[in-house]
């Protein structure tokens, strides 16, 4: 697949350049989607009408295989003759739709190549991205996400979400402080679905050698949000409200999403070494829009089954945690333990344990003394502890009080950052391309889009 030629079918090609140049392209990466992806195509659709009416647009569906008839639903998909429902001038033009099976290795990262192929051979000059199973989304989203883009020269918008304290707990635990710490910008959520990304930055991306990598399965939307800090585009954020999916149980569902996404990052901080080492300064990008007052939903969490998945996970792992973690890491992860049968709270793993954690895991990740697979695995049960931790700390507290204490941590992971530097010296890990790192195995089931964790 390293032939650009061989990313989009000769069938697709042909259609594509039957619509010809385009200011705007929205990409939509689908898996049996069908009940949803109707809808996520009308709020599209409503949402360039209104928002960008003189840009010839052009909205793209790339799919994973789908067997429930997600291609021939977005096709179906559209304003149609609810203009006036959706507060659409009848006479705005209709973007040009396109959908087909994507090429390449199965996942959400062989999606979006396919996507920003299109862009590059349309030639457009605003991209986005959306979800394919989102059940909030509604058209203001695409003027928030664009807006920065078309209007105020950025060249990459993430989303800013609503959530329930209890969702995102790979973003909150990990994803968002270590990137904070590494590269210098508070982008809230760097493993978000939607994206604004200017057709400068969408042709950078699919130029790269990762698509063979984690990257074209699950990695994406890190490594979407890490290049476009690193290499110096402006970044900026987009305030979407709540994004209302399926909510899953942590302990339930999420393991190999977290070996996917966290592989990823691990990758990423290897191969963006020289970038990050001496940034001490953090920025915070602009978030376009202003909170929308939508609830988030709930999201039930069994401690339980946390709690056992740590219990099983210490009896299987304990000799890779010992080869991994320094003697005060793992003498913190002890201590949570013996502390655990007087604690009338059960096991507690502190923010700042946690974090060592993990970079004792980048560390190992990036020596490939270890295969990745089975360091990840051996993280898991420690995510599962933290996770524990975090909901017996913030279930008292209101969403906006337990994202003040997640910014808390993100300074955290800043103030362990020479730990991590120090190690990373000592280990003498050599440079390499993301092309190079470790890919862990990886299943079907993880072809759905992030937005979950």
């Amino acid at each position: 697949m390293d032939d650009p030629e061989q990313v989009l079918s000769g069938e697709v090609r042909r259609e594509l350049d039957r619509i010809g140049q385009v200011d705007l392209l929205v990409g939509i990466p689908s898996y049996e989607s069908g009940a949803t992806i109707g809808g996520v195509v009308t709020a599209v659709e409503a949402g360039i009408r209104k928002s960008f009416p003189d840009l010839r647009a052009v909205i793209v569906i790339s799919d994973g295989g789908s067997s429930d008839g997600t291609l021939e639903r977005a096709m179906a998909g559209g304003v149609h003759d609810r203009a006036e429902e959706y507060l659409v001038d009848e006479k705005s033009p209709l973007p040009e739709r396109v959908a087909f099976r994507y090429r390449g290795i199965p996942g959400k990262g062989s999606a979006f190549r396919s996507i920003f192929e299109a862009a590059c051979l349309l030639g457009a000059d605003h991209c986005a991205v959306v979800d394919s199973d989102l059940r909030s989304i509604t058209p203001y989203w695409l003027d928030r996400i664009l807006s920065p883009i078309v209007s105020f020269g950025y060249d990459f918008t993430a989303p800013v979400y609503e959530r329930h304290r209890f969702d995102g707990t790979i973003t909150n635990s990990i994803a968002y402080p270590v990137t904070t710490a590494l590269y210098g910008a508070r982008v809230r959520q760097p493993i978000g679905g939607e994206f604004g990304v200017s057709g400068r930055l969408a042709a950078t991306y699919p130029s790269t050698d990762v698509w063979e990598s984690d990257v074209a399965r699950f990695g994406v939307d890190i490594w979407m949000t890490t290049v476009a800090v690193v290499e110096g585009f402006r970044v900026g954020q987009a305030n979407l409200g709540a994004k209302i999916h399926d909510p899953k149980d942590p302990g339930a569902h999420l393991g190999p999403m977290f070996r996917q996404v966290v592989g990823s990052l691990f990758a990423l901080a290897g191969t963006y070494r020289d970038r990050w080492w001496d940034v001490w300064e953090v920025s915070d990008p602009p978030a376009f829009g202003l909170r929308a007052a939508y609830a988030s939903e709930p999201v039930d969490v069994s401690l339980t089954r946390l709690t056992w998945k740590f219990v099983e996970g210490y009896v299987r792992h304990q000799g890779m945690w010992r080869r991994v973690m320094t003697p005060e890491t793992l003498s913190g992860v002890m201590d949570a333990i013996s502390a655990a049968a007087e604690n009338p709270h059960g096991l507690l793993l502190p923010a700042e344990t946690w974090l060592r954690i993990v970079y004792d895991y980048l560390i190992a990740y990036n020596t490939r003394r270890v295969e990745a697979a089975d360091l990840l695995d051996s993280l898991i049960p420690l995510y599962f502890a933290r996770t524990a931790s975090w909901v017996k700390e913030v279930g008292e507290l209101s969403n906006d009080e337990a994202d003040r204490r997640v910014e808390r941590y993100v300074d955290i992971a800043l103030e362990l950052k020479p730990y991590l530097k120090r190690r990373w010296e000592q280990a003498e890990i050599p440079e390499r391309g993301l092309e190079e790192q470790p890919v862990p195995e990886t299943g079907p089931e993880l072809e759905r889009s992030t937005e979950t964790l």
